[in-house]
Order: structure tokens, then C-alpha cells, then sequence
């Protein structure tokens, strides 16, 4: 069953992003405040003029009230919203639905989280209440299951398996060095990135994101008042987020090398835009690259690969700047580091200025459409988010 949606009704029309980095000098407030003001800059309003509003934070402040605190607005309704590594994503998609129905007609989203200083060394999550038999294992091990598991049913050996996971950080941490936005501005060779010290086998230091804090924005509106604000606003045409039922690990199906909820996004993502043949009509891709083997991962469940050729995509150049569907152009989690609530309207942020032409030394000539994607959780049990947005108007 495909959901309603709202293709082309709204669009945005003003966005903002802090540089994502250790922001010891600077409080969740002056973050908010930075990006905020960016993105209402570049709408060309004022704060008077927003009707509503959404945050989205993990764990960098509670309620509405983080906001407007923040912004010393003059009463509007603000939503503070939570979903793990979707949170911004989230805010988003909540801000968008707002918008489309009528409800506002100009509606401000904030992503925020501020992990340097706080006390946490990584993503901040309290265990939620269970009958004790949950697994407790790091993000880091999780996800480092999917990488023999995808060589084993793929017929990599170790050490093909892990050029092609190397290739995916040099990758990304090449496009970062051209991102003075990034946390990580600086080229990494396959040799160091291969050699790196193993987190959890075979996943090293580079093979994972870094930990930052950061900011990023975004002004909402109807895509018939669009043009009041500007001539080349990003067209919102597909929202999807998949949260799953937490059965990957009772079920013999689940093998690690797919996973579930990211499928299912899509799935719906595709009929809410029209997309019929991915890997051919989107132009370029943000997908959540927590670690490198979760990317090989994605290439395949978003129907970027052929089920088993992700890894020669990979090798081929096909996900680079240059390549036919450059993924993760502005450097992704791993040049950026993954400030929870931030990361998602980062994202955005991205595609925001390649259809701008405003990407500077990384900009793809001239793209239409592009795809948002995080996960947040385990593979064997997550939620995954997928936007589609694009240029032109369909």
C-alpha cells in the first residue's frame, strides 16, 4: 500500500548549516541561532514571519522550548522530535506535512545536537526498559556484521572485502576535503585508511564516522507561494520513513547483507516521486554512512546496485564526484562527523546548494533530482528515512 504524499506541494525556500566540528567556544543556542539565521536570511524573512516550527534533537534540549529559547520567538508553536539518527530528517518531515495541510503557511526546521562537551564520547541513547535479553553491543560491532556477511555471500575474501570498504572512506573523505563545512577536511589514502586500528574487526577508525557538533536549517512553504521568496526553491517530492518491528534477529531470512527497513523506505519513497528506475533517474544521493560496510549496504537496498554488484560499483567509480550517481558529495557522516539531530537537514543542506549551483568545488554540473537517506539503530532493527527532492516542478 503506497501512502499519500505530498509531491510538489511544498517546497524550501531559505536553508543553513553550521560548520560541523568541536564546537568547544559555542553552546547548542549559538548553533540553533547560527543556522537558523542563515536559513531565514537566505528565504529573505524574519522570525516574525515564521508561523511555526520543529526541532530536532536527540539529547541537546527537551520541548519547544530548546527553540524558542533560543530564538526568543513570539509564541508559535514549536515541536521538539526525536527518532534516533532520523531526528532531523524527522523534524523535517513533520514541518513538510504542517505546511502541505494548510496549517501554516511558512514553518522553520532546526536539527541540532552538541556531543563534544556534553559528557558523551558518541551517540547519546538511554536503554529503553526490556526483559533483559536484548543484545549490549556497540554501534561500531553492529554494523561491522554486515561486512563478513556481505563478502561471504558475495565471494570476497578478506582482503577485497576490505579495499572495497577502504575505497568508500577515501571516497568520502575525498569529497570532504573540498567542504569547508566539513569536519574533516583532508584527502586520506587507501594505505592509511586500510591500516588504520581496528575498532571492531574488520571495521578501523576510518571505516567510522567521527563524533561532532553542529547545526543546520531549513524555511518551509507552499510550492504556489514559493516564488515570493525565491525563483529556484528544491521541490519536496517524496518523504518515507520505515520503522521496523525488531524481528531481523528471530528470523533465519535476516543474513545481514540487506537491511529491511531501508528497502521498505524506498519502496515507498519511488512511488510517492515517481521514480521507477533508481540507479537511472536520481542524479545523486546523502545516505547515512555511520560506517563503510552500512554504505556498500544501502548502494543495493536503495536499488543504486544490482543485489551482489554494490562492491564493483564501488571499485568502478560509480558513487565518486565523477561518477554516474555520486554518493555522499559533500563528504558524508565520515567528513562530517554525526551530530544527531543536524545530520539529516545536512543532508538536505546539500542538495539545497548543488541545485543551486552554489557547491563550489564540488558541484555535479547540473543535477534534477537527489535522495536524503538515514538510519538509525541496529541492522536488525532500525528506522529508516528516504527524501526525494528536485529542481524543477513536475
Amino acid at each position: 500500500m503506497s501512502r499519500k504524499g505530498i509531491h510538489d506541494q511544498v517546497t524550501v525556500v531559505g536553508m543553513g548549516c553550521t560548520k560541523f566540528t568541536e564546537h568547544w567556544d559555542k553552546s547548542v543556542d549559538d548553533l540553533m541561532i547560527e543556522a537558523a539565521y542563515e536559513a531565514l536570511h537566505d528565504a529573505g524573512i524574519e522570525l516574525k514571519n515564521v508561523e511555526a516550527a520543529w526541532i530536532g534533537t536527540m539529547d541537546s534540549g527537551y520541548a519547544g522550548t530548546t527553540l524558542s529559547s533560543a530564538l526568543k520567538s513570539d509564541y508559535i508553536p514549536i515541536t521538539r522530535v526525536e527518532n534516533m539518527c532520523a531526528t532531523g530528517s524527522e523534524a523535517f518531515r513533520n514541518a513538510s506535512y504542517a505546511v502541505a495541510s494548510g496549517a501554516y503557511d511558512v514553518a522553520l526546521v532546526v536539527g541540532v545536537e552538541k556531543l563534544k562537551d556534553s559528557g558523551y564520547s558518541g551517540l547519546v541513547m538511554n536503554a529503553s526498559p526490556g526483559d533483559g535479553t536484548a543484545p549490549n553491543i556497540t554501534a561500531p560491532a553492529s554494523f561491522s556484521l554486515l561486512a563478513p556477511a556481505y563478502f561471504h555471500r558475495y565471494g570476497l575474501d578478506a582482503k577485497q572485502g576490505k579495499e572495497v570498504l577502504s575505497r568508500i572512506a577515501w571516497k568520502n573523505h575525498a569529497n570532504g576535503a573540498l567542504n569547508p563545512k566539513a569536519q574533516y577536511q583532508k584527502e586520506m589514502s587507501m594505505e592509511t585508511i586500510m591500516n588504520s586500528p581496528l575498532i571492531a574487526a574488520p571495521l578501523g577508525v576510518l571505516d567510522c564516522s567521527g563524533v561532532a557538533d553542529g547545526a543546520a536549517a531549513a524555511v518551509i512553504v507552499r510550492t504556489e507561494d514559493s516564488k515570493k521568496y525565491r525563483e529556484d526553491p528544491m521541490y519536496v517530492k517524496a518523504l518515507s520513513i520505515a520503522a521496523g518491528p525488531g524481528e531481523g534477529m528471530l528470523t533465519q531470512e535476516f543474513d545481514f547483507t540487506s537491511i529491511r527497513e531501508n528497502v521498505k523506505a524506498a519502496e515507498e519513497a519511488y512511488k510517492q516521486a515517481g521514480i521507477k528506475n533508481p540507479r537511472k533517474e536520481i542524479d545523486m544521493a546523502e545516505v547515512h554512512d555511520c560506517f563503510t560496510p552500512t554504505e556498500l549496504v544501502i548502494y543495493e537496498d536503495l536499488g543504486f546496485s544490482e543485489r551482489g554488484e554494490g562492491w564493483k560499483d564501488v571499485q568502478n567509480g560509480r558513487f565518486d564526484l565523477t561518477g554516474d550517481l555520486p554518493v555522499n558529495p559533500d563528504g558524508g557522516l565520515k567528513s562530517f562527523g554525526h551530530p544527531i539531530g543536524a545530520s539529516g537537514l545536512r543532508m538536505l543542506y546539500e542538495m539545497y546548494l548543488q541545485f543551486q549551483g552554489k557547491a563550489e568545488k564540488r558541484q555535479l554540473g547540473d543535477p534534477k533530482i537527489g535522495l536524503t537517506h538515514n538510519l538509525g539503530g541496529y541492522p536488525w532493527q532500525c528506522v529508516s528515512f528516504i527524501s526525494i527532492v528536485g529542481k524543477e516542478l513536475s
